[in-house]
């Protein structure tokens, strides 16, 4: 008997022991008495003002080879990544059908000149007769008629020549025509440069009849390449020509391009009832690294200072925990451009009113009376100052 109530004295100290222990550790957590703010100082330095956006690589110059004729494409001399020179051969389509149709248009030419030729010797037949009309007439030998007649058949075939003279010079321009077009089948580089993109293969047949066919894509210089990004309407008044830039590339994360505004084009671009407008950042390549067709993500230093004061943006957007009036109080006669801080004067926090300038990707310019380098402020509460505010426990919530 006197077993069985050791035991179960033992069970109920074991339970209130496991009962004590888990409310002792899932109490709420004491709050303690410490600042519901952290501190941050006011530090002289740098600050840039930066405009980020997105944009694709590309090269500075770029060249789309085409075909003017239609056919069959019969050689290519180039291939991806080849270096070609200007006026260099890259390809040649199947020129047959185009000899056979020079081949007629010197026909045609042939036999123009020879029709003209033939109506030149009438011209001198005609004119020849006339004459002879003329002299015997005088002698009153032919009566007018007969003159008129003579003069009529000269000047018919003097103006048949001028046809035939046109016909030849038409028959001409055709040959001429032909031989452009036989040339064309020879297709060559129109700059010096690197083959981007092929897209054609050989005995794939080619069709100009619309516009001309994209057979290759060559880059001028891919040493010197240009990103071009879109920039949002609502910072694009503060992007200049000149300023400098820095990007990344997904390829080389932990490495930064630099490069500089070129152009801000001025043709908006609307997706989705947004605006924005293209902006050319031109880009030293000189070890190849960067691709056409890159995504870069792009930032834009729009204006940049040295020795200015600087607080955290967050410094700016603590509000303490006072009554509404009393912040009210503070904040009335803020003019457009100034905010408040709030120095950490040992235990209590004083309002200060500072004017704002350039606000950087985590720090903001700020000036005014009171303001010295060092000086403390307040903050938002960070994650590590609330965990040690808290008492020892844990919260499930």
């Amino acid at each position: 008997m006197a077993h069985r109530s050791t035991k179960l004295l033992l069970g109920i100290l074991l339970f209130a022991a496991v009962i004590g222990g888990g409310w002792y550790l899932l109490r709420e957590p004491d709050n303690g008495d410490g600042p519901a703010y952290s501190e941050a100082q006011v530090r002289r330095g740098s600050i840039s003002a930066l405009v980020s956006a997105t944009g694709a690589l590309s090269p500075i110059n770029t060249v789309l080879v085409g075909s003017q004729v239609s056919g069959t494409i019969q050689r290519l001399y180039a291939d991806f990544n080849d270096q070609v020179e200007q006026d260099q051969v890259i390809a040649q389509i199947d020129p047959a059908l185009f000899i056979a149709r020079r081949a007629e248009a010197e026909a045609n030419v042939k036999s123009a000149e020879a029709e003209r030729d033939k109506a030149w010797i009438d011209v001198l037949d005609t004119k020849r007769e006339y004459e002879r009309q003329a002299d015997l007439q005088k002698k009153k030998l032919v009566a007018e008629s007969v003159v008129d007649a003579a003069r009529f058949a000269y000047q018919s075939a003097s103006v048949e020549h001028q046809v035939k003279v046109a016909s030849v010079a038409q028959a001409k321009a055709v040959l001429q025509r032909e031989q452009v077009n036989l040339d064309y089948t020879t297709i060559h580089a129109p700059i010096d440069g690197v083959i981007v993109s092929r897209d054609v293969d050989v005995g794939q047949t080619v069709a100009a009849s619309l516009q001309a066919p994209t057979l290759f894509t060559i880059a001028n210089d891919l040493t010197r390449m240009q990103v071009e990004a879109d920039v949002d309407e609502a910072f694009i008044g503060e992007v200049q020509q000149g300023q400098p830039v820095s990007f990344t590339v997904f390829a080389y994360p932990r490495r930064v391009f630099n490069g500089s505004v070129a152009q801000v084009r001025l043709q908006p671009k609307v997706e989705a009832g947004v605006v924005k407008y293209n902006c050319i950042i031109h880009v030293d390549n000189s070890d190849l690294a960067l691709k056409p067709g890159m995504t870069a993500t792009v930032n834009i230093e729009v204006a940049q200072r040295a020795a200015v004061l600087t607080v955290p943006g967050a410094a700016l957007r603590y509000v303490p925990p006072w009554p509404q009036e009393e912040l009210d109080q503070v904040r009335a006669g803020l003019e457009p451009g100034e905010a408040i801080l709030w120095r950490v004067d040992g235990a209590t926090l004083k309002p200060l009113t500072v004017a704002t300038g350039i606000v950087g990707e985590k720090l903001t310019e700020v000036s005014g009376d009171g303001l010295a380098d060092g000086m403390t402020v307040a903050v938002p509460l960070r994650r590590e100052d609330a965990q040690r505010r808290r008492g020892f426990g844990l919260s499930l919530f």
